[in-house]
């Protein structure tokens, strides 16, 4: 299987416990891979077979954009539903970063793989 990514993209939305959390947007950085059998594309060299990582991005910021979920588990659990599901992905790994969660931490996040390669 074939593995289509997007990485470092950066989404502002509402995250966390804590009440200024529930007032603040905050940064959260994705990387995500995605399994794709690109060999029709390939062959063709028609996006109709392709895996458009410009419609995925643009629908992963949409969804995260208008989220306010209280854990990080809960937001990257969901993006991952989303992308299976719309884009009928077989498998999914997605690292989420919320930069800056933990003072002297540059980076703090979770890894998640669902489905199968």
């Amino acid at each position: 299987m074939d593995i289509i990514f997007l990485g470092g993209l950066e989404i502002e939305t509402i995250i966390g416990i804590y009440d200024w959390e529930r007032e603040t947007k905050q940064t959260v950085v994705l990387d995500i891979e995605m399994a794709f059998d690109i060999q029709k594309a390939a062959e063709t060299d028609d996006i109709q077979y392709a895996l458009d990582y410009k419609t995925v991005s643009k629908r992963i910021i949409s969804f995260v954009e208008a989220s306010q979920f209280f854990l990080v588990e809960k937001l990257i659990s969901e993006i991952a539903a989303v992308i299976r599901s719309e884009f009928h992905v077989p498998w999914v790994k997605i690292t989420l970063n919320k930069k800056g969660a933990i003072r002297g931490a540059s980076d703090v996040g979770i890894i998640i793989e669902r489905g199968d390669r």
